[in-house]
């Protein structure tokens, strides 16, 4: 089993729903982690795939 790698949190059990969208190669998911990461996954069947996934907002990256 993957896990957020800021947090340990178990990646098959996202804290919150924040979009779902039918796309032509399945459906997006945006997800949030427990901590905060934005995660989007593309499901294709019962397999959910995370695409990218952001910084939790306490560890972003410094500002120039």
């Amino acid at each position: 089993m993957q896990r957020c790698p800021f947090c340990g949190w178990p990646d098959d059990d996202p804290v919150t729903t924040v979009s779902v969208h039918p796309t032509p190669s399945g459906v997006t998911m945006w997800t949030r982690c427990v901590c905060g990461s934005l995660q989007t996954r593309v499901l294709r069947g019962s397999r959910a795939v995370i695409c990218a996934r952001s910084r939790p907002a306490d560890q972003a990256a410094p500002t120039v």
